[in-house]
């Protein structure tokens, strides 16, 4: 879901709460107009931050690529660490333990398994936002 229609939805309750209102016609469209205002405003603000989130995670990934080697790697050596383990425990081990008794599922720690759920996550939510940042600032 996002942040827009959070919005949208908390303000529709009070939009609903002004067509209620009774007095003048006049005085709800002063209130719908406040609202209106508000709800820009709060719109505004958010895409600000998300704006502002994307250019701070994007000059996190820039540093870490002028580090090291070590620094740049960390990451994606972790991320294929992982796929090695899920392709064995999925895919070579059931096949090589017909023919075989000497082969093993590796475990895969829960920790490990947060860690390459959350790397995902967080590279695939990172480009989204650099995207979003990148056609708001245009």
């Amino acid at each position: 879901m996002n942040l827009l229609s959070v919005i949208g939805g908390a303000i529709k309750p009070i939009t609903d709460l002004i067509d209620n209102l009774h007095t003048s016609e006049e005085e709800k469209l002063k209130a719908r107009a406040l609202l209106m205002e508000a709800t820009k405003e709060i719109e505004l603000g958010a895409l600000d931050y998300a704006s502002k989130l994307a250019e701070h995670r994007a000059k996190i990934v820039l540093a870490e690529a002028q580090g090291g080697w070590l620094q740049r790697n960390w990451r994606p050596i972790l991320m294929m660490v992982s796929v090695v383990i899920i392709a064995n425990n999925y895919i070579a081990f059931p096949y090589l333990s017909i023919w075989t008794d000497k082969v093993a599922v590796l475990e895969l720690p829960t920790g490990l398994w947060a860690l390459l759920t959350a790397g995902t996550t967080g590279y695939v939510l990172g480009r989204s936002g650099e995207k979003i940042a990148d056609k708001i600032s245009k």
